[in-house]
């Protein structure tokens, strides 16, 4: 097991298996250094955990759970482009999609679910740039999506 991973259990966390996508694409792409994930949804067990917006339906703190599980499954996406989570030296840019209603303004807040996750589990490395965005609705009606960029050593 990875350190990466060995962190993750000590938050009681595993990386799953990448979900299955839910369109026509794949949930990663590795290109020279560089892994790229496409937008992964608060799956579970192949189950949304919630549906709705924030702000209406899902209460920010349910967000927050849902960006983590996004972040989870986005570092299971890196998984399967790379033989060992410890290849990442650095978390580039995490980008988070709030499915809110138009009087929310705490997407950074949601955001954090998925950013403190992965300096949980990358350490340093796992200090990145983002960008928390409100959109009015995303696939299946989840209320967060997270894509990732990651540099491989």
């Amino acid at each position: 097991m990875s350190a990466v991973e060995d962190r993750l259990a000590g938050l009681d966390l595993v990386v799953p298996t990448v979900p299955a996508p839910v369109a026509a694409y794949i949930p990663a792409v590795r290109t020279g250094s560089y892994v790229f994930t496409s937008g992964q949804l608060p799956l579970r067990d192949g189950q949304l955990l919630l549906t709705g917006k924030v702000g209406g339906e899902v209460s920010a703190e349910e967000a927050y759970d849902c960006a983590k599980q996004c972040a989870l499954n986005a570092i299971a996406a890196v998984k399967s482009q790379v033989d060992d989570l410890d290849e990442v030296v650095r978390v580039v840019k995490a980008t988070v999609f709030v499915a809110s209603t138009p009087d929310f303004t705490g997407q950074p807040g949601v955001a954090n679910g998925a950013s403190e996750l992965f300096a949980a589990a990358f350490g340093d490395a796992g200090q990145h740039a983002r960008s928390a965005v409100g959109v009015p609705v995303l696939p299946l009606d989840a209320p967060v999506e997270v894509e990732l960029i990651v540099e491989i050593g």
